[in-house]
C-alpha cells in the first residue's frame, strides 16, 4: 500500500495498491501512463506455463489431463511477479482479449496461486485511457469456456504433432514434423501444385482495332466481339480470315449506351484482409504484418502524446465498429472532406458461419491522428501499415465512388467491335483510399461519338495467347483460402505459414509459395497414412467444435475423447506399415573422391544429398542429382532433378552451366513431332515445351 499524510488532520491514509499484469513490456508502459500512482503495471512476457517439450505432456490414463510446467527461463520472472502480488490489494489480469489471452491469465492464476477473491480479469479492444478505465469498472472472473477452447486446441495439436512426427523421422530419417493445421495448409498448396502441373494451355487469339475519331487526336481502340454475335477467335487461320474480311470495310457506330455505376467503399480490416492487403500493397509477409501491427496496438511514443496505442486489437474476424468510433469517424469526415462524403448506415459484412465477431474490426484508436501527424514518430514500416489501416477505416465510412460509363458497338464487314470507358464524377471514398483495381483511365474518344457516326479503320493488331494455369499461392491468397475454408483462426494464419517456410516444406520465391521436395514427401506420407488429419472438411469441422467450446455448448474433453481413438488407430496402423519398410541407404555409382567408397543417398533438412558411408571418418558430401532417364535435346547429356537455392524443384541438364536446358515440368523423353522440342508430362497429355508450338498429344492408355 501507499502511505499518504492528510494535510488537514495529519493522519496517515493508506491507499490500496492495484496490480495489473499484461503480456508485454510495451503494453505495460502504455497502460501505466493512463493510471495513477496506486496502479502498478507489470508484464508476464507471454505464456508462463506450457506442456513439456520432451514428452507428450497429456495424461491418457486420467481423461487426457494436460500436464503443465513452468516454461524454461520464466522462473525468475515468476518470482518477481510473486513479490508484486504480495504487495497488491487487488490484481487485474489484462492479457489480450482472445482465447490465448484468457488462457495466459488462467495460467498466471495457477502459477502465482492468486486469490480469486482479489483477482479479476479485464479486457479492452484498444489501449486508450477511456477503454482501460472502462475495463476496470467491468472486471470479471476468468472465462473458463475460452480457456478450455484454447486447451482443447493445444491438446489436439500436441497429440497430432507428438504422435505423427516420430513416424516421419523414422520414415525420412530426420528433420520433419507434422501439425494439425499446418498439414492441411501443406496439402492445399500441394493440391494447387498438382493442378498447375496437370494444366493444359489452350490457344486463343485477340484482335484489337484502332479507329480515327473526328476532332480527337487519340484514336479509339476497340476489341473484337463477334460476327456479330459474341464468339472467341479459335486459331491463326480464323484470325487471318477475319482480318481479311475487315480490310476495306465501312465502319459505323451501331449503338451507344451511357449510364452510371458505383464502386462501394471497402470494409474495415479484419486480420485476414489486413494480411492480404499488407502483402499486396506493402509487400509484407504475413508474419511481418502481424509484428508491426502488434507494435502499433501495444503502444508507440508519439510526439506530443506520449506512448499510446495507435490501433485496436489486431486479431479479429469482424468488420463491426463501435458506435463511439463510428461517430468520431463521421465527424472527422465532415470536417475534412464534407458531409456529402459520409455514407448512410454502417458498412459491414454479413455474419458468416466461421465468424466469431468477438472484437471490432482493426481501426485507428484516434481517427484524428492522421498518418501525416504521426509519421515522424514511427518507423517506416509502422507508418506504412498505420497509414493503410487509417485510410481503410476512414474510407469505410465514406460514400461510394460514382462513374459515368459509356459502351459502344462498332459494326463493319459483318463483324462487331466493342469499346467501353468510364469517367470518375464523384470520388467518394477514393479521395482517401485506392486499391490497385481502383485506378482507371477514361477513354476521351468515347465522349465525342454519336450513334451512326462513320469511323475510319487505322490498324488491326492480332495477338496469340494461351490460357494460364491457376496461380501459385502467395501468402495473401493462402490466408484468403484458409479463411474461406474455415481452417485455423485469425491468430493462426501467420504462424502456420511461417512454420511451413521455416521447416522448408514450402519455399517462397517472388511472393509465390512452391512445394519443396521435403514438403512433397511429408504431404504424401500424411495423405497415405493420415487422410483424416489432412482432410479439409474434417479440420474445418474441428474449428467449429472449438468455437462451440468457447461458447460453452460443448465440454472440451468430449472433443478429445472422440478424436484420440481414431488418431491412435491410424498411428498404430502406420507403425505396422513402417515396420515392413526396410529403411536402408541407397548406394549409388558415385565414387567418394576422398576415400574411394560408393557414396549413398541421405535425407537432410534440405532434401536428398550424397554422403560417404565411411562417416564419421570420412565426412565428404556432394549434391545429389537424380537422373530421370531423359536425354538432353541440346547436348545429349542427362536431364536431372535439381533445386533452386530455396529448395524449389526443377529439371535441368547435368552439363549446366555449359548447357542451359531447364524446365519446371518433368520432360517425358519424347520429342515433339512438330518442332522437335521436348514434350512435357502433363497428366494424361504431353505438351510441347516451346510455348510457340501448340502441340498437345494424348497419352496412350496402357
Amino acid at each position: 500500500m501507499f502511505a499518504l499524510v492528510s494535510a488537514r488532520s495529519g493522519i496517515e491514509v493508506k491507499m490500496a495498491k492495484n496490480l495489473i499484469i499484461v503480456e508485454s513490456p510495451a503494453k505495460s508502459k502504455t497502460i501505466k501512463k493512463f493510471l495513477g500512482k496506486n496502479y502498478e503495471v507489470v508484464a508476464s512476457n507471454g505464456h508462463v506455463r506450457d506442456m513439456p517439450k520432451s514428452q507428450m505432456g497429456i495424461d491418457m490414463e486420467h481423461d487426457f489431463e494436460p500436464h503443465y510446467i513452468t516454461i524454461r527461463g520464466k522462473g525468475e520472472l515468476l518470482a518477481g511477479l510473486r513479490k508484486e502480488v504480495r504487495k497488491a490489494d487487488k490484481i487485474y489480469l489484462a492479457t489480450d482479449p482472445d482465447r490465448e489471452g484468457e488462457a495466459i491469465s488462467w495460467h498466471l492464476c495457477q502459477a502465482l496461486k492468486l486469490d480469486p477473491a482479489k483477482t479479476s480479469r479485464i479486457t479492452f479492444n484498444e489501449i486508450t485511457k477511456n477503454a482501460v478505465r472502462q475495463a476496470l469498472k467491468q472486471s470479471r472472473g476468468i472465462d473458463m469456456d475460452l480457456v478450455d477452447a484454447q486447451q482443447a486446441r493445444r491438446v489436439l495439436d500436441r497429440m497430432v504433432g507428438y504422435s505423427i512426427s516420430p513416424l516421419l523421422w523414422a520414415k525420412v530419417k530426420r528433420g520433419l514434423s507434422a501439425g494439425r493445421v499446418q498439414s492441411v495448409a501443406l496439402r492445399i498448396i500441394a493440391d494447387r501444385e498438382k493442378e498447375i502441373e496437370a494444366f493444359i494451355p489452350k490457344e486463343y487469339w485477340s484482335l484489337e482495332a484502332s479507329f480515327a475519331v473526328s476532332g480527337v487526336k487519340k484514336p479509339l481502340t476497340a476489341k473484337y466481339y463477334g460476327d456479330p454475335e459474341k464468339r472467341e477467335i479459335s486459331g491463326k487461320e480464323d484470325v487471318e480470315r477475319i482480318v481479311g474480311e475487315l480490310q476495306g470495310a465501312d465502319y459505323h457506330i451501331s449503338s451507344i449506351r451511357r449510364g452510371e455505376r458505383t464502386k462501394k467503399p471497402p470494409l474495415p480490416f479484419t486480420t485476414s484482409t489486413l494480411q492480404q492487403e499488407g502483402a499486396k500493397q506493402l509487400n509484407f509477409a504475413t508474419r511481418k504484418t502481424m509484428q508491426v501491427a502488434q507494435q502499433l496496438y501495444e503502444g508507440v511514443a508519439v510526439k506530443g502524446h506520449g506512448t499510446i496505442g495507435l490501433i485496436t486489437y489486431l486479431r479479429t474476424d469482424s468488420t463491426r465498429i463501435s458506435e463511439e468510433a463510428d461517430t468520431a469517424c463521421r465527424e472527422f469526415i465532415t470536417e475534412n472532406y464534407g458531409s456529402e462524403n459520409i455514407t448512410e448506415g454502417a458498412n459491414t459484412a454479413g455474419s458468416g458461419k466461421n465468424i466469431q465477431d468477438a472484437h471490432e474490426a482493426i481501426r485507428p484508436t484516434y481517427v484524428e491522428l492522421t498518418p501525416a501527424q504521426v509519421k515522424d514518430s514511427l518507423s517506416r514500416d509502422q507508418f506504412r501499415l498505420y497509414q493503410l489501416i487509417w485510410k481503410r477505416f476512414v474510407a469505410s465510412r465514406m460514400h461510394s465512388a460514382r462513374y459515368e460509363t459509356v459502351s459502344v458497338r462498332i459494326d463493319g464487314g459483318g463483324h462487331r467491335f466493342t469499346s467501353a470507358g468510364s469517367k470518375l464524377v464523384f470520388p467518394g471514398f477514393m479521395a482517401v483510399y485506392q486499391g490497385e483495381d481502383d485506378k482507371e483511365e477514361a477513354n476521351t474518344a468515347l465522349a465525342k461519338l454519336k450513334e451512326d457516326s462513320r469511323l475510319q479503320l487505322e490498324k488491326l493488331e492480332k495477338e496469340q495467347h494461351f490460357t494460364q494455369p491457376p496461380a501459385h499461392y502467395t501468402e495473401a491468397s493462402l490466408v484468403k483460402a484458409l479463411e474461406e475454408l474455415g481452417i485455423g483462426r485469425p491468430s493462426t494464419y501467420a504462424p502456420t505459414i511461417s512454420t511451413l517456410i521455416s521447416r522448408r516444406y514450402v519455399v517462397k520465391e517472388q511472393k509465390n509459395l512452391y512445394l519443396s521436395e521435403l514438403g512433397e514427401i511429408v504431404n504424401r506420407i500424411m495423405l497415405t497414412n493420415f487422410p483424416g488429419i489432412v482432410d479439409v472438411n474434417f479440420t474445418a469441422t474441428m474449428e467449429a467444435l472449438l468455437d462451440s467450446v468457447a461458447d460453452g455448448d460443448v465440454e472440451w474433453k468430449t472433443i478429445i475423447r472422440n478424436f484420440y481413438p481414431d488418431l491412435k488407430e491410424s498411428v498404430t496402423q502406420a507403425e505396422k506399415e513402417l515396420e515392413k519398410v526396410e529403411i536402408a541407404d541407397e548406394v549409388t555409382d558415385v565414387i567418394c573422391d576422398q576415400c574411394g567408397k560408393n557414396m549413398v543417398i541421405k535425407y537432410g533438412p534440405h532434401g536428398k544429398f550424397l554422403a560417404c558411408p565411411g562417416f564419421p571418418e570420412c565426412r565428404n558430401t556432394k549434391p545429389y542429382y537424380e537422373k530421370i532417364g531423359v536425354t538432353c535435346p541440346k547436348c545429349g547429356g542427362q536431364i536431372v532433378i535439381k533445386k533452386t537455392q530455396k529448395g524449389r524443384r526443377y529439371y535441368g541438364c547435368e552439363n549446366n552451366p555449359e548447357c542451359d536446358v531447364m524446365t519446371w515440368q518433368r520432360p517425358s523423353g519424347e520429342k515433339c513431332p512438330k518442332c522437335g522440342g521436348m514434350l512435357l508430362d502433363k497428366g494424361n497429355k504431353l505438351v510441347c515445351a516451346d510455348s510457340a508450338c501448340s502441340t498437345i498429344i494424348e497419352k496412350q492408355k496402357s
